[in-house]
């Protein structure tokens, strides 16, 4: 078989039919617009590519830091008039106490005539000792007194007669001198007998223990049958007048800013009720161990006020105009306290600072704020310098609100 028989038997290729020009324009077309929606999906996926990934470093770190950015509560505390007020602790005392013993030679006590929280008068006596030994010695030198006189009389009378019989020549001048000089003896043992007697009475009175001033016993050692001595100790503390004082313990940076005179609240541990009362003396000297110094505060009698107790005080110490920070916004480290600054570009800052008293609605801040600032009122802790916050004010000026309550 050739290709002239395939022709001929009817095996002819297919031929495609004809296609019209509207056919062709159609088609082409819509090929057309396929191409520009791909063009337009692409230029679009690579937008969206480009503005993802490409910016600025700077933009780029400024958004990672804007990410990372806590938000910070801050106040600006301003300035505020403080009335200042030192707290301190420490005992109740008499004023001036006066220990009492017995100043003679001792012996037994008979009988204790007052007791602890007796008000007594001066010369007032506290106790008798027995004096039975004591009397009868007062008696003995008072016998020999009398002896001692009727020597001297004998003595005078020897001498009026001899100076009667010197005129007349019957004793010579030197009998009437032995016998002048036997009378002064004779009157000269008369007033050693005599300072005996009083010496004996003094020491007597000494057994009684007198009270050497009007006051208040507090305290009483002793008992009737009781053997005393001068080294016996003390008997009695008696307050002197009743006066009482408050002995406060302070810090010498708040003892340097009181003065003799400032008042006090003086308030007994076991009571609210408070007394007043004034400063009279602050210690001229610091204890070298705890660094502190006592301010001692006058206080009136009274029987709730128990000398030995312990007390707390508040001391007005003037006023001052400072800013004024919650206990939340201050923290503190090795260096000090400290308080965190949101300065410029909210960037944290650290500030130094001195603090003054502590009051119930914050604590006064003496050194280091203008009142301006704005300072992080809470998380401190969580923060360092130069990290970027979000602040967020806070108005609220309560203190509970400022402690964080």
């Amino acid at each position: 078989m050739n290709y002239e028989t395939t022709i001929k038997s009817g095996l002819q290729p297919a031929v495609e039919p004809a296609l019209g020009d509207d056919d062709l324009g159609s088609r082409s077309g819509g090929r057309g617009r396929l191409i520009i929606v791909g063009i337009v999906i692409a230029v679009a996926l690579g937008l969206t590519w480009y503005f993802m990934h490409r910016t600025p470093a700077a933009t780029d770190a400024a958004s990672a830091r804007s990410a990372q950015a806590q938000s910070v509560s801050v106040i600006t505390p301003g300035r505020t008039s403080v009335t200042g007020s030192i707290t301190a602790s420490g005992t109740l005392a008499a004023r001036r106490e006066m220990p009492v013993g017995i100043a003679g030679e001792g012996g037994q006590v008979v009988s204790v005539l007052v007791d602890a929280g007796d008000w007594v008068r001066a010369g007032q006596v506290l106790a008798v000792v027995d004096r039975s030994v004591q009397t009868q010695q007062i008696a003995g030198q008072a016998a020999n007194i009398e002896v001692q006189r009727a020597n001297a009389r004998i003595a005078q009378a020897n001498l009026d007669r001899a100076l009667k019989l010197v005129e007349r020549g019957f004793i010579s001048k030197a009998d009437v001198d032995r016998l002048t000089a036997t009378r002064d003896a004779a009157v000269g043992q008369v007033r050693v007998a005599d300072a005996q007697l009083g010496q004996l009475r003094a020491s007597s009175a000494r057994l009684n223990i007198i009270a050497p001033a009007a006051g208040l016993v507090l305290t009483r050692g002793v008992e009737p049958g009781q053997i005393v001595s001068p080294g016996s100790g003390v008997l009695f503390r008696i307050a002197k007048e009743g006066q009482l004082e408050m002995q406060a313990r302070l810090a010498e940076s708040d003892l340097a800013r009181l003065s003799v005179g400032q008042s006090a609240s003086v308030t007994p541990v076991g009571t609210s009720k408070p007394f007043t009362g004034q400063i009279w003396q602050l210690s001229p000297t610091i204890d070298a161990q705890t660094r502190e110094g006592i301010a001692r505060i006058a206080l009136a009698y009274d029987p709730a006020l128990r000398p030995g107790g312990f007390a707390s005080a508040q001391i007005r110490s003037g006023a001052v105009t400072a800013p004024m920070l919650p206990e939340s916004a201050i923290l503190s480290d090795q260096l000090g306290p400290f308080v965190y600054v949101v300065g410029k570009g909210n960037k944290v800052e650290r500030r130094a600072i001195k603090t003054g008293d502590v009051t119930a609605q914050g604590i006064v801040v003496v050194e280091g704020l203008s009142g301006n600032e704005r300072i992080v009122l809470r998380a401190g802790g969580f923060l360092n310098p130069g990290d970027v916050v979000q602040p967020v004010v806070t108005r609220d000026a309560t203190p509970a609100a400022r402690t964080g309550a």
